[in-house]
């Protein structure tokens, strides 16, 4: 599914050159669930952002699901961000002038489905997430946990291959985390590939591999034992 061979990434400022990511090596493949986890400035949302196809890279090569992803035209990665990736963000990313319905139902308006037709859609992924009562809310109206619900269900109402979270549960206290963690996990069974940046190791546990990276580098790549056992 993802395939990444020596990719590195510097940022530049001004004459200083920041080399972030360092040669990095990573197979993950359909259907599994990861977290990839690291100190502040080790390198985690540049790699998340990479994968999600928002950030070039300097050199490597970086295959998605066997096509090579370099170079790409901001059209043709727009293409592929709809057709195979969902975004779930710590700060939710909800537009605040649109309600929930409006909010989830809005990928298909890009995919050029009718008005009607993707309410429908819409409002049924609220109800999964159990938020129908909801759907005519604002956000400013939702709870944290719930906005984090409607970003869930807009990032998989085109129906994505994966799904890219970064710090999922950074806004939200520990019960209200708990409970995304478990929507996350309950998608990940249906097989959507799910990876996951976080500095929580509570979080990261919930996942069935845990990535460390230091330093622009991966010092580890985990099996999840307890999930294993």
């Amino acid at each position: 599914m993802i395939s990444l061979r020596k990719i590195n990434k510097s940022y530049r400022t001004g004459a200083i050159s920041l080399h972030v990511l360092k040669d990095i090596d990573l197979e993950i493949e359909e259907g599994e669930y990861v977290s990839i986890m690291g100190a502040s400035g080790s390198g985690k949302s540049t790699l998340l952002n990479i994968l999600g196809i928002l950030d070039n890279y300097d050199t490597g090569d970086y295959y998605l699901n066997g096509s090579l992803i370099k170079n790409l035209s901001e059209k043709r990665a727009a293409q592929y961000r709809n057709d195979m990736i969902g975004f779930v963000f710590q700060s939710f990313n909800l537009i605040n002038f649109k309600n929930a319905l409006e909010n989830v139902a809005l990928p298909l308006y890009y995919k050029n489905v009718s008005r009607k037709r993707r309410n429908i859609i819409a409002m049924e992924h609220l109800d999964q997430m159990g938020l129908k009562e909801w759907a005519h809310h604002l956000p400013n109206e939702l709870s944290g946990g719930q906005k984090q619900r409607v970003a869930i269900a807009r990032a998989v109402i085109s129906k994505p291959k994966i799904i890219l979270a970064d710090e999922p549960t950074g806004a939200l206290d520990s019960k209200t985390s708990k409970e995304v963690m478990k929507v996350l996990s309950d998608l990940n069974s249906t097989g959507i590939t799910t990876i996951l940046v976080t500095h929580e190791q509570s979080v990261a546990d919930t996942t069935r591999r845990i990535i460390n990276l230091k330093d622009g580098r991966i010092e580890t790549s985990t099996m999840n034992e307890v999930l294993i056992g």
